[in-house]
């Protein structure tokens, strides 16, 4: 079959969110024993593809019988004849990369929503399925426990689920999902695969029946025999004179049998005879401990990883990295792993049956080597910020199946660093159950092997702290940084810098509590430390009195807050530059603080200046500047200095343009500005229509079921009811109405104003009969999901009343 890999058609008008992987070479079309999932698998049904019945050659445990790759056609054939609109792959490692998966894709086909966790976003993404009207297809792959979608299990009219699993059969009966074994191919299939794959010569062909027999029609272990052969220039019944007397040798292990084994074995054998000699062992075993779904090519190429595969210390220059490229390309030929140079994320996969075997036969004195390695060359690769979630989620499957098979290694001595970049990695994506479990574990193993008074237990301890923080559990989080604080004062004195740092982390744990008179207490005691200690000019004081300023702040205490921030400001100037981040920050921070105190004109000057500091650095047309700018805009239209903010908001939008496209999302929000500063100002001639091409480029871009479509629809019908085009606002008002309750639902605040702004529009066209129905649906909706004292559901109560007595 010649598919055309999503994403690289020309104008698919499709929305893809994940990576999908690529087809196997020779990849062969299966008339008997695959389901036709294409034309089968209709919208609103799920399909599940399960391991065929077990045989010796293929247990449960092992899979290998193709079931991925039917998934892989499927989203071929969903992409390439544009079936659906929307086509999401989510490799099921664990909840967790379900649930970034998941919350990629909400980002992807509804609003990103700042500061959204994860879980929150796959939430949304799976409500978003169940109300959208546009078709879409989800592939789940692999997945090893079905408790991992209790809570985040899909559906929708107008979608079609497929998953993957090594999950039996039994295991789905209380779900409502059509249920597929899949076996190995039928011998018609097996000898039209081996037919279609060895075309050298007639005799390659020889006993080509007899060899998919022997190999029970496997995909797997047919396209390691294939590729031997062609590699070897032999033919099927030299093969299978190998494969027999390589069978006799073999003892099937957990994950893996005989059959798989003698074929794995022989195909090994064959990659390490291919130049560069001797280099596809150690490849074999790097990729054997990471995650079978795909490893980032970095990792491969990176210095540890090219030291441990050619056997010396190296650099990764140009010349070692061909080498180890060869070697995967050496792999990939017999039939060990698969490459897909398109995707840096999931660059190189291997089966799992194929990893278990590697693993099988490393030495425990060699096992330790490669684990280390491979501990090392991820951490090498993982970046300081943030990869991208695709990458992270990547790059932790690798990191937790490494811990799953390294005997314990990452443990000796001492917890291997990439221990703890893994925990911080679910901390940046916002993965907050995770991240929590994750380190309550690391605290109970440090603390069991190492001792509580560890360094690695007092850092574990500091993480599940801020864990608790992030995900909004302050009581927890606050405990575990008291705990934290009065062991530090105790083994390290109380004017210890990691104690002064503690105090600190308690103090913001505090004002995340809402408590922020305890709060200034603390950091106000930090800042004294910091500065008798380290000096006023000190990073460190720095941000400890950023943060006392910001306390101050959030305790409505504004004066002090900016006496706070001016001193910061002058002494991150004076000492750092006017360019540094920290310079920028409290300058940004000033301003708001100016803002919220009503000092408009100090606002203003601040943000021109930190607009002129931003392009003297980076240029115009820099993000940050170009972001400065906005920020000025919003000033100048806060302040009522509505003429220079459109004359900003227009610099904005032509800048957006110009630097990133004229549908780019962030473009598309300067837009919106504009026209917002433009109905300010009471241009609504001007404001009109930029609102029409704002909700015409969502509707397009980002399509009519987004978030941001919604606002923009709504916003467009509060320009048309101020321009007293009410023929005109009225029907966008009910869309947009329809729509949030579909979307989003009855109680949804934003459903709930809609249905009043909609009310109003009726009342300003007279139609008070509606008005009357409109307001009283809306004050039944206010009362059962605000509650009966709720600000709005007192204002809609009055309206109503006024407008029963009209």
């Amino acid at each position: 079959m010649v598919a055309q890999q999503p994403g690289t058609s020309k104008d698919p008008g499709i929305v893809l969110s994940g990576i999908v992987p690529p087809l196997a070479d020779g990849y062969y079309t299966r008339t008997e024993t695959g389901p036709d999932l294409a034309s089968s698998l209709q919208a609103g049904q799920t399909v599940v593809l399960v391991h065929g019945d077990e045989t010796d050659a293929a247990p449960l445990a092992q899979g290998g019988t193709g079931k991925t790759q039917l998934a892989v056609e499927f989203a071929h054939d969903m992409w390439n004849d544009q079936v659906v609109e929307i086509l999401v792959w989510v490799t099921a490692t664990n909840a967790e990369s379900i649930i970034t998966g998941f919350a990629q894709a909400a980002n992807t086909v509804d609003a990103a929503n700042p500061g959204e966790g994860a879980e929150t976003a796959a939430a949304r993404f799976v409500s978003w399925l169940t109300h959208t009207k546009r078709p879409w297809a989800l592939i789940i792959d692999d997945l090893n426990d079905l408790a991992d979608l209790d809570r985040l299990w899909p559906g929708g009219a107008a979608g079609r689920i497929l998953i993957t699993t090594r999950l039996p059969a039994e295991s789905w009966e209380a779900r409502d999902v059509r249920v597929v074994p899949v076996p190995g191919l039928s011998r018609r299939e097996a000898l039209s695969y081996l037919s279609s794959r060895l075309t050298d010569h007639p005799d390659q062909r020889i006993e080509a029946l007899d060899l998919g027999e022997d190999l029970a029609g496997l995909p797997l272990a047919l396209s390691q025999a294939t590729a031997v052969i062609n590699a070897r220039q032999h033919g099927c019944r030299e093969y299978r004179v190998a494969l027999t007397e390589r069978r006799r040798h073999m003892t099937g292990v957990d994950g893996a049998s005989a059959t798989v084994l003698a074929t794995w074995s022989l195909a090994a054998e064959c990659a390490h005879d291919l130049p560069p000699g001797g280099l596809a062992w150690p490849t074999l075993a790097l990729a054997a401990m990471m995650d079978h779904h795909g490893i980032p090519g970095a990792v491969l190429t990176s210095p540890t990883a090219c030291s441990y595969i050619t056997g010396r210390p190296s650099t990764a220059g140009g010349a070692d990295q061909n080498m180890v490229r060869a070697a995967i390309n050496n792999l990939a030929a017999v039939g060990l792993v698969t490459v897909d140079p398109a995707s840096p994320v999931r660059t190189v996969q291997m089966h799992a049956s194929v990893q278990a075997a590697v693993r099988s036969y490393l030495p425990p004195a060699d096992l330790e080597q490669v684990a280390l390695a491979t501990a090392d060359a991820l951490l090498e690769t993982w970046p300081e910020g943030e990869g991208g979630p695709q990458l992270d989620q990547a790059l932790r499957d690798c990191a937790t199946a490494l811990r799953a098979n390294d005997g314990g290694v990452l443990w000796k001595t001492e917890a291997h660093p990439l221990l703890f970049r893994a925990g911080l990695s679910l901390e940046s994506s916002r993965l907050s159950d995770a991240a929590i479990a994750y380190w309550q574990a690391m605290l109970t193993t440090s603390t069991r092997l190492l001792g509580p008074a560890h360094a690695n237990a007092v850092v574990a301890r500091d993480r599940l702290a801020a864990a608790y923080e992030s995900a909004g559990r302050s009581a927890e989080a606050i405990s575990v940084f008291q705990t934290a604080l009065a062991d530090r004062e105790r083994n390290q004195g109380p004017e210890h810098p990691e104690t002064i740092a503690a105090r600190g982390h308690l103090a913001h744990a505090y004002q995340s509590a809402g408590r922020p008179a305890d709060a200034v207490g603390l950091f106000e005691r930090t800042v004294a430390d910091s500065n008798r200690l380290l000096g006023a000019g000190h990073p460190v004081t720095l941000g400890n009195r950023a943060n006392l300023a910001e306390a101050y702040q959030k305790a409505g205490q504004l004066r002090d807050a900016i006496a706070g921030y001016e001193q910061v400001l002058g002494d991150a100037e004076r000492m750092l530059g006017a360019g540094h981040p920290t310079t920028l920050s409290a300058r940004a921070s000033l301003a708001a603080a100016y803002a919220a105190n009503g000092q408009a004109k100090l606002a203003i000057e601040q943000c021109e200046r930190t607009l002129a500091d931003q392009e003297r650095m980076h240029g115009r047309d820099h993000p940050d500047a170009i972001a400065a700018r906005a920020s000025l805009a919003s000033a100048y239209r806060s302040a009522g200095k509505l003429k220079d903010a459109v004359a900003q908001y227009e610099r904005v939008l032509a800048d957006r343009e110009r630097v990133e496209g004229v549908t780019h999302p962030d473009t598309i929000a300067a837009r919106a500005n504009l026209a917002y500063a433009y109905r300010s100002a009471g241009r609504l001639r001007e404001a009109v229509p930029i609102y029409e091409r704002t909700l015409a480029d969502r509707e397009q871009v980002q399509g009519p079921d987004h978030r941001d479509t919604l606002i923009a629809r709504s916003n467009l019908a509060g320009c048309y009811q101020q321009a007293r085009r009410l023929t005109d606002a009225i029907p966008q008002y009910e869309r947009a109405l329809a729509d949030s309750e579909r979307m989003l639902g009855a109680g949804d605040t934003e459903t709930l104003t809609t249905r009043c702004n909609l009310a109003s529009a009726y009342y300003t066209a007279g139609r008070l009969s509606d008005v009357v129905s409109v307001l009283q649906r809306a004050l039944t909706d206010c009362e059962r999901y605000l509650g009966p004292d709720h600000q709005m559901t007192q204002t809609v109560r009055q309206n109503l009343d006024a407008a029963t007595q009209a």
